[in-house]
């Protein structure tokens, strides 16, 4: 045995005491000013979705699977964005960039977990609007209370079968080299690049399994609305055509918010290998804040029931 491979089992740790994350380099000198609008955007998601939240448990008219799969993405909204704007707001105002294995590994959890469970939530609401549009008569004896349950089960239980396995992926690496992160949040391969031994595995895993989710959730979504589209088009009247598609614009609005962000990311990180690593870790950290932000903006104001309640929450019934 060599002497370099005697040092490299020396210093070979399983399961290390902590990773530095060190922010966004290059901008050290803005992390403040970068911090201000992450800040902003965060209170407008906590804000937003929390009131979705209270209205859609208080008010016994919003308790329809509709507003039960609004309920669900308000809330996984809420995990995506808390898991990783807190601690991105600690390490540019306050330098408190050290995160210890566990806290990385639940954080890169819940990071890739909310995100799978949005995905899911996503089809959920498109076979709801499928039902709701091409069988009327039937929706209440489809989508029943058992049945949305059992939806939100399923949902839930594949993200998480989806996602638990990378956490092992990672716990059973070694790192002997640096443990420093160049970015704000612990994500899987950011940290499994970090280790001193084959992540093949962890590679082909981070890639194939998630892709091969995604692609399976855009396609029942297409197929739900391109039967929808062929529903709405044989209605007898424009007016019920346009209500029709109406009831669809806050979740397609949604889905694209979703889902070209995605889809951007992942391709300027295989094809863009010109871009700067601090524009990558940039967008990151707009992917995990704006979209929560937004959607309960997207549903406010395109969902009639949603805006009507928001306006009596907070407009007094002699101002209106």
């Amino acid at each position: 045995m060599t002497v370099h491979r005697m040092l490299t089992l020396n210093f070979t740790i399983f399961n290390p005491d902590a990773f530095v994350l060190v922010g966004i380099p290059g901008l050290e000198k803005l992390h403040i000013w970068i911090g201000i609008p992450f800040f902003s955007i965060y209170l407008v998601a906590l804000a937003g979705n929390g009131i979705l939240l209270y209205l859609i448990a208080v008010d016994h008219s919003l308790h329809e699977p509709m507003f039960f799969f609004l309920a669900m993405l308000a809330s996984t909204d809420l995990v995506l964005s808390t898991t990783c704007v807190p601690s991105t707001l600690g390490i540019l105002w306050l330098k408190s960039q050290e995160i210890t294995f566990p806290g990385c590994l639940t954080q890169l959890f819940f990071l890739h977990f909310s995100s799978f469970l949005e995905s899911a939530i996503l089809v959920g609401m498109a076979f709801d609007r499928y039902v709701a549009i091409c069988s009327p008569l039937r929706y209440t004896s489809v989508l029943t209370p058992r049945a949305v349950v059992k939806i939100l089960v399923g949902i839930v239980g594949r993200s998480f079968a989806v996602i638990f396995p990378v956490v092992f992926l990672v716990k059973r690496l070694p790192f002997c080299r640096t443990r420093t992160i160049p970015h704000t949040f612990c994500e899987h391969i950011g940290v499994a690049r970090l280790a001193c031994a084959d992540i093949s595995v962890n590679i082909w895993y981070g890639f194939a399994v998630p892709l091969m989710t995604v692609i399976a959730d855009t396609v029942l979504i297409g197929i739900s609305y391109a039967l929808i589209l062929h529903a709405v088009f044989h209605l007898p009247s424009r007016d019920a055509r346009q209500r029709a598609l109406g009831t669809c614009g806050s979740h397609v609005t949604v889905i694209l918010l979703f889902y070209i962000p995605a889809v951007f990311s992942a391709l300027t990180h295989r094809f863009g290998h010109n871009i700067s690593q601090s524009f990558h870790i940039m967008f990151a950290n707009l992917y995990v804040t704006i979209p929560p932000a937004l959607n309960p903006i997207i549903y406010g104001v395109k969902t009639k029931q949603i805006k009507d309640k928001v306006i009596l929450l907070f407009i007094p019934k002699g101002m209106q």
